[in-house]
């Protein structure tokens, strides 16, 4: 799929930080209860680290006490890319950012979570950078 912002590898890698590449570009993860934002509760947007594209609002933050930040709904319908991911031998959503195609983190449903949606989006912190409301 061709994204608005299009870049090599070469670029990315020059852009990021090596522990960034390897979860926004390489679809890994971060470990559990380490990233920056897992606990905050600053409110704001929270934006694609890798090409600044808004992605979740501090309104649809909750605590899942999973080890990631989670959000019930991405800011628009249309900001992130949903993918199915067989890795590791599972069957499970995966997220993107809908401008670059980076990894952002999985989707879950049907946890029993009280949030409108019964959605889990489960998302590394070091693919997102927190602009905090003025």
């Amino acid at each position: 799929m061709g994204y608005e912002v299009d870049k090599t590898e070469e670029q990315w890698r020059a852009e990021l930080s090596p522990a960034e590449y390897t979860v926004l570009r390489q679809a890994g993860t971060e470990p559990a209860f380490t990233g920056e934002y897992t606990d905050t509760k600053t409110e704001g947007v929270y934006s694609c680290r890798a090409c600044g594209a808004e992605l979740f609002t501090s309104g649809t933050k909750f605590a899942s006490h999973c080890g990631w930040p989670s959000f019930f709904d991405p800011k628009d319908s249309d900001a992130v890319e949903l993918i199915e991911d067989r890795s590791h031998g599972m069957l499970r959503t995966e997220v993107r950012c809908a401008k670059c195609g980076s990894h952002l983190g999985h989707v879950f449903e049907g946890e029993g979570y009280p949030t409108p949606t019964d959605q889990r989006y489960c998302i590394n912190s070091i693919s997102l950078r927190l602009s905090p409301e003025e």
